[in-house]
């Protein structure tokens, strides 16, 4: 019990701590990222909301030990010329920690490091960690014109190395602050551990691989855990909802951006009932020809079901076959 206080002691630290640089350079910003002329800084509320449903994503979905869950979340503020991750490159050393073991003292030094050298980073927050799919978490933050992206993640528990999050989203739009902005978060594999299911022991990728997106259809293997052939897109795992603070009061606004995937998945998203079909295993040998002399005899063969059907998917087909044999022995 100690141990664990002391844990959610140094968690709270982590929630409060807020990294102000001294200063600041001048950065080229990078392709895509417009140089942000507001005035003054800005502060935001982030609510981080689960919706990793059995229904969403019925196949091996986490019960117990431990159940379906979400680590602390760990964000940055910063400038274009700093990425606490990105796709298609390798996870750096805390990264690799926080994802695998939920460790974030690694990730967060590595953050400091960056602001105190290069000084890219004005803030470090975090959210409290969820202990459901669906729990809701939230905190608050500021950002400067001079760094006004956001980067984002938090663990997906349990799992391999899998995350969800967002690399360098920009709050400012030219001359101002974007008031309120939801963005649907999907799984990401850091390519530092081979694990297939959210259960599977830790089992080191060497060499290690850059950080991809997980799909329905990638990993294209039926053991993972997002294999649903029969989906054009994931549903969400997450979202997260960014809002703009004035007088320390939510500013109520009417229209909210997404970056909500095209239209097209068969699922309907405000459903979110993922189709799970039946998987059965291979046929076993046929089995001993058996009957009377003066009749045909018979034979069996049998397969099992490996993974039990849900929300209207493929039905089993099945487990027994029968076919007619010659007897061996008879006279």
């Amino acid at each position: 019990m100690e141990k664990l206080m002391s844990v959610c002691k140094l968690w709270k630290i982590a929630c409060t701590l807020l990294v102000t640089v001294p200063g600041y350079v001048k950065c080229l910003p990078v392709e895509g990222v417009q140089p942000c002329t507001a005035g003054g800084r800005a502060k935001y509320s982030m609510v981080f909301t689960g919706k990793w449903t059995q229904s969403a994503f019925p196949k091996q979905y986490p019960l117990y030990r431990p159940p379906a869950q979400w680590s602390p979340l760990i964000a940055v503020s910063h400038s274009s010329d700093y990425h606490m991750w990105r796709l298609g490159e390798y996870a750096s050393n805390g990264v690799r920690e926080f994802v695998e073991k939920g460790e974030a003292w690694g990730l967060m030094k590595e953050v400091e490091a960056a602001g105190e050298k290069i000084q890219s980073v004005y803030g470090i927050f975090s959210a409290p960690a969820s202990t459901s799919g669906t729990e809701q978490t939230s905190t608050e933050f500021e950002v400067h014109p001079r760094h006004s992206l956001l980067s984002f993640m938090a663990r997906i528990v349990p799992s391999p190395d899998w995350f969800v999050g967002r690399d360098s989203f920009n709050l400012c739009e030219g001359n101002h602050w974007k008031e309120q902005v939801s963005v649907d978060l999907y799984p990401h594999d850091a390519g530092t551990d081979s694990g297939f299911t959210f259960s599977s022991p830790n089992f080191a990728t060497i060499p290690q691989e850059t950080i991809t997106q997980i799909t329905s259809s990638s990993p294209n293997h039926p053991a993972n855990s997002f294999f649903y052939p029969r989906l054009k897109h994931l549903p969400p795992m997450a979202r997260v909802t960014l809002t703009k603070l004035r007088d320390s009061r939510v500013i109520g606004i009417s229209t909210v951006q997404s970056n909500l995937l095209p239209m097209g998945n068969e699922i309907d998203d405000s459903i979110s009932e993922t189709p799970l079909d039946c998987e059965v295993s291979t046929w076993s040998s046929w089995g001993l020809c058996m009957g009377k002399c003066t009749q045909m005899g018979s034979k069996h063969r049998t397969r099992y079901i490996r993974l039990k059907p849900a929300n209207n998917g493929t039905p089993c087909p099945t487990l027994e076959e029968e076919k007619e044999c010659v007897l061996d022995n008879c006279v």
